[in-house]
């Protein structure tokens, strides 16, 4: 897959007021793209595109209609989005038969419909243009599953699935959808756990220079940290003892289960509904 030059490009991040999403719209800014960042809290929109010198628009990535009234308010201060970054995400994590029907289904609306809500208002306009770059920001989860995660590893599943098929579908047509994979990411979603010496957090900005070097060379996936790739890659051959004992050994067997008291304000911003957290 051919990669793009970002100069002067037209791009979006959803979920782009924290974390991860921050972190892209900076590092596609300073590659020289013009960046509009959307996402459902719209103070904090504001005060992080004001930050980065970016355009701020609310989006809630779960209505399709407000997906196609943020692009069309990018259009009218940008231009047509070439780079559309499906960030926006929330983690619900803790034993799969406790948790609340209502954060299940948000885990859903967002992680999964939203990115295709946004991928496919976004993939119309390119290919009725001069066709465009979709960057799912997934997670290793979406390779590795683990205790604790049952729903979160789901959502993930998902989207690897759907970015696959969608690139497979769209590649003749101009539009190229390539799928990025972080393992833990030291942001407020993994508050409350203990990640183990072989899962240590990455930063939001590695997760952000990886996007744009997706970008630029036109790759299918990427995996971070990179050490990852090979055996996140292959999990699914692994048989069920032995992929028991690599869990134990990452220190994957109790992590999303075990989890810390300072993880409460998350989880009530994300059962929440007047403020979606993102990556």
């Amino acid at each position: 897959m051919k990669g793009i030059e970002l100069e002067g490009r037209v791009a979006v991040v959803t979920g782009g007021a924290r974390g991860i999403g921050r972190a892209t719209a900076r590092a596609l800014r300073d590659a020289g793209a013009k960046v509009a960042i959307g996402d459902v809290d719209a103070t904090q929109t504001a005060l992080t595109a004001d930050e980065l010198g970016v355009v701020g628009v609310r989006l809630d990535v779960t209505d399709p209609a407000s997906v196609e009234i943020f692009l069309d308010e990018v259009a009218s201060m940008l231009g047509p989005v070439d780079v559309w970054i499906n960030n926006a995400g929330i983690m619900p994590i803790g034993p799969v038969l406790d948790q609340d029907d209502t954060v299940v289904r948000r885990a859903v609306d967002i992680n999964v419909l939203g990115v295709m809500n946004g991928a496919r208002a976004a993939a119309r306009r390119m290919v009725a243009g001069s066709g465009g770059r979709i960057v799912n920001v997934a997670s290793i989860a979406g390779r590795m599953p683990a205790p604790g995660m049952a729903v979160y590893s789901g959502t993930k599943f998902a989207v690897v699935g759907f970015g696959e098929a969608l690139d497979a579908e769209l590649a003749d047509r101009g539009v190229r959808v390539s799928t990025v994979l972080p393992s833990f990411t030291d942001t407020e979603l993994i508050a409350g756990t203990t990640p183990g010496p072989l899962t240590r957090p990455v930063q939001p900005e590695q997760v952000a220079d990886t996007v744009v070097r997706v970008l630029h060379r036109g790759s299918r996936h990427a995996v971070i940290p990179g050490r990852l790739s090979g055996g996140s890659a292959l999990w699914q051959l692994f048989p069920r003892p032995a992929a028991k004992v690599m869990r134990r050994w990452f220190g994957l067997d109790r992590v999303f289960l075990d989890v810390g008291a300072d993880r409460s304000a998350y989880d009530e911003r994300i059962a929440g509904e007047a403020a979606t957290p993102e990556k």
